[in-house]
């Protein structure tokens, strides 16, 4: 009977660890792949891209939970990504790198200085980052609907199979469509057999080029929306299961894991948010101390994914440009919901998270600086002004969260130090 039991909590954990992949990666590698492009990235510098996120996030994962024996595992960073393909046109691949560098740098120095650097992250007004994040998605998901009426064949069964798993099974939403677009992509000849062939896959060094536009356009706002809508969502994920993560130590290792693969391409790794609820309940093992053990199924996964990215990069780029806008767009729907929300959840800070909101998703740019400073620095602004002017408005307290989970699932803060 023990034999049975044993086989069995190690099959939920590898179900667990296959479900945290299947999602996280399916989920988002379309977006991936366009803010590559979006930088003028090569074939292979998009698959050294994706190939050295997925190796950053397997070598991550297994130091954090290995060493603390707790299931800490590590993602990309989704807005993060939105926010180059959004801001990312007229900056160069090599400076794109660079801006990653600073970004990877920004979140070392958090990890060792706190609480200089984190406790003004932690401070910054929830609203006012949820609306930077919201200006961010916006644009993406506002091409579904044209594209809907473009390629209807393509679009709308999508967007029905969408909704009809968000009813049901909101967590595999995102991955069925994907599924269900990669099927009508081969059933109507999208797809040729040159695109579907195993490639492994070769990270390519760039040397960075550091410019102050793109750091300012790029470098800060990933840093920013990376603590606020990846980092601290992980960490509150985890908190909610009985953990209690070693904050200064995740961002360490998380950092100078982005360090080391920025001149590769990877833009961030961080906290896991969504796909880290899959791996730390009592679905993944009934035993709270074993679940890290999910750690190494996981690893080796994601390790044998990244080996193949330069096969999904191919695939990817096959898909009709409809397609590809569709579930981009899709996938963006729910940390959209979650943003907007969020952003107006406190009366008073209705008009800065507004401002900030529009300045962002208007996608301007002055001096070379991307829309996303812009409003961010507007919407703070005008959040500090409004406080001058009203002092007796009630200020945020140093505890409160800045943003819920990409799909709304939860609120998180730094430890105090």
């Amino acid at each position: 009977m023990s034999v049975y039991k044993t086989f069995g909590q190690g099959v939920s954990l590898f179900s667990a660890a296959l479900a945290a992949v299947v999602v996280g990666f399916a989920s988002t590698i379309l977006i991936i792949v366009q803010a590559a492009q979006a930088v003028g990235a090569t074939p292979a510098q998009q698959a050294s891209w994706a190939a050295v996120l997925c190796f950053g996030m397997a070598a991550t994962s297994f130091m954090l939970s290995y060493h603390y024996k707790m299931p800490i595992i590590t993602a990309w960073s989704t807005p993060g990504a939105v926010l180059i393909a959004t801001s990312g046109a007229g900056i160069s691949y090599e400076s794109a790198i660079g801006a990653f560098v600073v970004a990877a740098l920004m979140m070392v120095a958090t990890s060792l200085l706190r609480p200089a650097l984190a406790r003004p992250i932690e401070r910054m007004p929830p609203a006012i980052a949820a609306a930077m994040l919201a200006g961010v998605l916006l644009s993406y998901v506002l091409k579904v609907p044209s594209v809907g009426l473009s390629a209807p064949y393509l679009v709308v069964p999508l967007i029905a199979a969408f909704f009809i798993m968000r009813l049901s099974y909101p967590i595999y939403a995102v991955p069925v469509v994907v599924a269900l677009g990669l099927g009508i992509a081969a059933y109507g000849g999208s797809l040729g057999s040159a695109c579907c062939t195993l490639h492994i896959t070769q990270p390519v060094y760039t040397a960075p080029h550091f410019d102050w536009p793109s750091v300012l356009a790029i470098g800060v706002p990933l840093y920013l929306v990376t603590m606020a809508s990846q980092n601290l969502p992980g960490f509150a994920v985890l908190k909610a299961s009985g953990y209690r993560p070693p904050v200064s130590a995740c961002l360490l290792v998380t950092g100078l894991g982005s360090l080391i693969i920025a001149p590769f391409g990877g833009h961030a790794v961080n906290m896991a948010a969504i796909t880290a609820s899959l791996v730390t309940g009592p679905e993944a093992h009934p035993d709270p101390a074993k679940r890290w053990l999910m750690v190494y199924p996981y690893a080796l996964l994601y390790f044998g994914v990244g080996a193949a990215a330069m096969s999904f990069v191919l695939i990817l780029t096959a898909l009709p440009h409809e397609l590809v806008t569709a579930i981009a767009g899709l996938a963006l729907f729910g940390p959209l919901l979650g943003g907007v929300s969020a952003m107006m959840s406190e009366p008073n800070d209705n008009e800065p998270a507004l401002a900030t909101f529009l300045i962002t998703a208007s996608g301007f740019a002055l001096f070379g600086v991307g829309a996303p400073f812009w409003g961010l620095t507007g919407g703070l602004a005008l959040w500090f002004i409004k406080r001058w002017l009203k002092p007796n408005v009630v200020a945020i307290k140093p505890d409160d969260a800045l943003l819920p989970a990409p799909e709304g699932e939860g609120e998180a803060e730094l430890e105090a130090a």
